[in-house]
């Protein structure tokens, strides 16, 4: 998948890189995503973000329209994601839910997230779509 992860800091860098194992075509930018600097993630189709990141409806907005279909943070608080709006925009939201916060747990969260996601799977307690989809029923149970 391509995706660019904002707002990383000098210590995720090298923990990310590692967990994706040059899986996914990765941009790691150490600005905050805001519209200013949305442009990098045109022509990606997932956005990494931290619960720095504030994800309002105008940036949901802008993020859907250029082409970004999923999105996920670095976090267990998704406070930061206007997740009803998201919903209703049709994209699939996802975190980081494992108590384990050290960079190399979010590192390996984040790349399994994105691997279920190429690999068509459920995120499961990471998934916060607004989606009522087979999978989810399934992977609750």
């Amino acid at each position: 998948m391509r995706v660019v992860a904002y707002n990383i800091q000098e210590f995720e860098k090298e923990t990310l890189a590692k967990a994706n194992a040059k899986v996914h075509d990765l941009t790691l930018i150490s600005n905050p995503l805001n519209l200013e600097t949305i442009r990098y993630a045109e022509g990606k189709e997932v956005v990494i973000v931290s619960a720095g990141d504030n994800l309002d409806r105008h940036l949901l907005d802008a993020l859907q329209q250029i082409g970004v279909k999923k999105i996920i943070t670095r976090s267990v608080t998704l406070d930061h994601i206007d997740l009803l709006y998201a919903g209703q925009l049709g994209l699939h939201i996802a975190n980081t839910p494992l108590n384990d916060e050290t960079p190399q747990s979010i590192a390996h969260q984040t790349i399994a997230n994105l691997n279920s996601w190429i690999n068509n799977q459920c995120l499961g307690q990471a998934c916060h779509c607004a989606f009522k989809c087979a999978q989810k029923k399934e992977s609750l149970l």
